[in-house]
């Protein structure tokens, strides 16, 4: 396909498919304990917190990893970088099978994919660059990040679909883990054996100009005054999502709902940021616009936010949980993503990316810590009201020039 002169590849939906896999795999051992912390409680005969311990893991390693990983991604680029990331979540995803019944031997595990998750997720903008002209951009990352959806959703409904009860009355965790286990090694398999680096030409002008170097771009992102906001805004956004996913069975719990619909609900919101991810960053590429899919996302995800903090009737939570997963995840995520990496060019992508997932990151730690502290609703309060910050915010952006090119 040419556009332009410029030459457009097929082949680009075969590296963006390999890619969204693996993102799909290491988000599923991310939240892995999320939706069973009851039974993983009883398994493991741990603390509630213990349990939290093995999502918070990602989210700490994440803070000393991210700029390392960021620095490989753009300097060796994507099949070394998310090359690392693949071979790490093949090898603990195994791992984490086979010593499933260790909670210690899970911890090391949840460190070595800790470990790899951010030479995979930091590279969602850097594939995109490297493969899709620019009016395709905004819908590939989108695609990428509905992949980490699925990986949510799976590790959200299958599972408590994937355990079992015992006589004793506690639950076997082992199987589940195996089978996510034997799904990570392949995933790992095919990302090494199928992704290419870049296509024989660049996809856009652009990429015919060399950017600028890591240490060099990071300072130049950091000084952009748009991306100093959207960094705001995803350590609220992002931390708050980090947040509500990891203790999501401990929200639902206080309200008295099953396990079973504790995983809806998890899952409902997924779903709805699936949905979101195809149909809104698309709609952002057909009419060339970032800021306002930005607000929307920031508007319209601010009732569900609502309702899942206060509602009890687990109709309405599965609606606010819908809402604020289409608006949130649909828009705030892949459409911010690539606005970030278009507002800072020359700045290498995974750079841009892996700052804001950092500030997510950082938040979302402090969001976990303060809701096992504080307690569940009344740290969700908070989030409204930080939810309302986050709409000020988005109102004070300037549009992408880029994208209007």
């Amino acid at each position: 396909m040419k556009n332009n002169n410029l030459v457009i590849y097929r082949y680009r939906w075969v590296v963006l498919t390999v890619f969204s896999i693996i993102n799909a795999i290491i988000q599923l051992q991310w939240l892995t304990f999320a939706p069973i912390a009851r039974e993983a409680r009883l398994f493991y005969g741990v603390s509630a917190l213990n349990i939290d311990l093995l999502s918070m893991i990602f989210m700490g390693v994440f803070l000393i990893v991210c700029v390392p990983a960021s620095f490989i991604i753009d300097t060796y680029g994507i099949r070394i970088g998310v090359g690392i990331g693949a071979a790490l979540t093949g090898i603990f995803g195994l791992f984490k099978g086979v010593f499933a019944s260790s909670y210690s031997m899970v911890v090391l595990a949840q460190i070595g994919l800790a470990v790899g998750q951010p030479f995979i997720i930091n590279a969602a903008t850097k594939v995109a660059g490297q493969w899709f002209p620019i009016k395709e951009r905004a819908t590939a990352v989108g695609i990428a990040t509905l992949a980490q959806f699925v990986g949510i959703i799976a590790a959200m409904i299958f599972t408590p679909m994937l355990i079992t009860e015992t006589i004793d009355g506690k639950y076997e965790l082992s199987r589940m883990l195996m089978i996510y286990g034997i799904i990570s090694f392949i995933g790992a398999i095919l990302f090494l054996t199928l992704s290419r680096e870049k296509p024989a030409t660049p996809p856009g002008i652009e990429r015919y100009n060399e950017r600028i170097l890591v240490r060099d771009g990071l300072r130049h992102i950091i000084r952009q005054r748009d991306m100093q906001i959207v960094l705001i805004m995803f350590f609220i956004g992002l931390g708050m999502f980090n947040a509500i996913s990891t203790c999501i069975d401990q929200i639902c719990e206080i309200k008295g709902l099953t396990v079973a619909q504790t995983g809806l609900i998890g899952g409902m919101m997924i779903i709805a940021g699936i949905i979101g991810a195809i149909i809104l960053p698309i709609l952002s590429d057909m009419f060339r616009k970032r800021k306002a899919f930005i607000i929307i996302g920031m508007v319209f995800m601010t009732p569900g936010l609502i309702g899942l903090t206060f509602f009890t009737e687990y109709h309405l939570l599965l609606i606010s949980s819908f809402v604020l997963g289409f608006f949130l995840l649909g828009a705030g995520a892949p459409i911010s993503f690539q606005y970030s990496a278009e507002i800072t060019y020359p700045a290498p992508e995974s750079t841009s990316q892996g700052l804001l997932l950092l500030m997510g990151q950082i938040s979302g730690i402090i969001f976990i810590i303060g809701m096992n502290i504080l307690g569940m609703i009344p740290f969700m309060i908070t989030f409204v009201i930080l939810a309302a910050v986050n709409i000020i915010f988005s109102l004070l952006l300037n549009e992408s020039k880029l994208v209007q090119t």
